[in-house]
């Protein structure tokens, strides 16, 4: 049974350090989304995706131990921490999302206001709303 446990904190601590790593990326996707320039913004995702494929393998490698391992004081003091890094990565994935959507939007009403599109809003010189208004792109020969 001792091996068993030390092999179980041995997984578990090799998870601490892949979720680690991922609160780390997800840090640094926001600071990517937030440059927007999305200069490597790909191959954080596809970091991204290797690290949770590692995860998830690590995690269905877990689910085999017999439950009552994860009643050990070592363990429980473990799966504590893996909680908390699981709660964290999932409020940093949650920004980054908000933050991926807002830049899409953002994208897409000046990708509006520059070809002209109907329901198209930007603001005269008077500050106030024009609405399909394509007067600002009708000289623009691409």
């Amino acid at each position: 049974m001792a091996d068993h446990v030390k092999l179980c904190m041995h997984k578990l601590e090799v998870q601490i350090s892949n979720l680690t790593t991922l609160t780390q990326l997800l840090d640094s996707e926001l600071d990517i989304l937030a440059s927007k320039t999305g200069d490597g913004l790909k191959d954080a995702a596809r970091e991204k995706l290797t690290l949770l494929t590692a995860i998830q393998k690590l995690d269905k490698e877990l689910s085999t131990f017999p439950s009552e391992i994860y009643l050990e004081d070592p363990i429980t003091e473990l799966t504590g921490k893996i909680q908390t890094l699981l709660i964290e990565c999932k409020n940093k994935n949650d920004v980054n999302a908000k933050a991926a959507h807002h830049a899409q939007l953002s994208v897409r009403q000046l990708k509006e206001i520059l070809i002209g599109t109907p329901g198209s809003i930007t603001y005269g010189q008077d500050g106030s709303v024009i609405s399909g208004n394509s007067e600002l792109v009708k000289d623009i020969k691409a």
